[in-house]
């Protein structure tokens, strides 16, 4: 009696079996989900151990490409770096400021290291005014060359300097070399290097970083301040915080301060994706440009400016958030992709001295895109805070 009820029972199972068999095989070619789902009750028609066997061949194989691509673009990044460090030996045959060559390409010699550096004006003024010109990231003091030789026949001395890290003689290796702080003493101890004991100042993209570090640290020393991009630290850092436009704007922030990311994605095909960021510019700045971050460890240095500000423990800039008193002019260009408008527009809050902004329809690399809407007020400033 028992195994007669067995039999029924399987008699039964199988039936239902069967059915739900030739359901999945009508269904199979309108839906392999329904197919899948099967197989996940043991049915015959893709059984769940093939499928994890399948899945897991598939995971395998696209690690595998994904390992095959990271190698590519390293070996494609290695290929490209410039080993025979030809900027660097360019560099160190440059002459040495104080040693009687005041004009064009020099060293500049200070007590925090070496920087190569722009000059025109001194011969003969050394009572001039001096002007210090900051450049940014992925640039040089090479993005000046349209406004030195204007402040110079304007009767300014003028002074251009690659930064750490962007100087060969002067790259540390570690991060903490690269906080505000130590580039912002780079700054005077250049300036003293060259005589000048107030200065004025201009300064864009992390130069204008920087130059807020300046002007907040010793203001007496700094006649008139132009920062272009890059506005008050406060104001930046209240719109980075809370401002849904301004953290989609930096968002690249994240990948800068990657290890080793970057330096491969900007490095690979023969820098190519560095060099689509310049657009329009000259072809000697490009190739100036080029030469130096060719060199192994140099675009490290630069992106290590990120990591300092924004990367691992950092609190962001060390730049107090103190009002400003020294003469200012902002400028800014309202199709800047990595700057928006809310950090301009919090400026004024922290201005307290003599200060104006002028907004132009261009984008970050002002100098470049609208030299004639950017040189001429620049000049101005300078001139309606000097003696001249």
């Amino acid at each position: 009696m028992v195994a007669e009820k067995t039999r029924k029972a399987l008699r039964k199972k199988k039936e239902s079996y069967c059915s739900a068999r030739r359901c999945s095989q009508m269904f199979k070619i309108k839906s392999g989900i329904f197919n899948v789902v099967l197989g996940s009750y043991n049915l015959p028609l893709f059984p769940r151990g093939h499928v994890v066997k399948y899945f897991g061949y598939f995971i395998a194989g696209i690690l595998a490409l994904l390992l095959i691509g990271v190698a590519a673009f390293w070996v494609g990044a290695q290929v490209s770096l410039d080993r025979s460090y030809a900027h660097s030996e360019r560099t160190a045959q440059l002459p040495f400021f104080d040693s009687g060559s005041k004009e064009g390409l020099v060293q500049i010699r200070t007590d925090r290291g070496d920087f190569r550096a722009r000059a025109a004006g001194f011969e003969g003024q050394e009572k001039q005014p001096l002007v210090v010109l900051l450049h940014g990231f992925p640039v040089t003091s090479a993005m000046w060359l349209d406004l030195i030789p204007v402040l110079a026949e304007a009767g300014y001395r003028v002074v251009a300097f690659d930064q750490r890290g962007y100087s060969p003689q002067t790259r540390p290796e570690t991060i903490d070399q690269y906080v505000v702080s130590e580039l912002v003493n780079d700054v005077f101890a250049v300036a003293d290097a060259v005589g000048g004991e107030r200065f004025h100042l201009v300064g864009h993209d992390w130069g204008a970083g920087v130059g807020w570090g300046v002007v907040l640290a010793q203001p007496d020393r700094v006649l008139s301040w132009t920062p272009l991009s890059i506005a008050h630290p406060a104001a930046f850092g209240a719109a980075l915080q809370n401002d849904p436009d301004q953290q989609s704007r930096s968002s690249y922030f994240a990948l800068f301060v990657t290890p080793g990311v970057p330096e491969t994605l900007f490095t690979f095909n023969n820098l190519w994706l560095l060099k689509s960021a310049y657009g329009e510019m000259r072809a000697e700045k490009v190739d100036e440009y080029v030469s130096v971050f060719s060199e192994p460890g140099a675009l490290t240095a630069g992106l290590n400016w990120y990591r300092a500000s924004f990367g691992g423990d950092s609190s962001g800039t060390e730049v107090q958030e103190n009002d400003v008193k020294v003469p200012t002019l902002f400028i800014w260009g309202n199709q800047d992709e990595a700057v928006g408008r809310l950090g301009t527009e919090l400026m004024s809050e922290y201005m307290k001295g003599p200060y104006s902004i002028i907004e132009l329809n261009a984008g970050h690399w002002l100098l470049s895109e609208s030299p004639a809407q950017v040189i001429p007020p620049i000049v101005s400033h300078i001139r309606a805070n000097s003696n001249l």
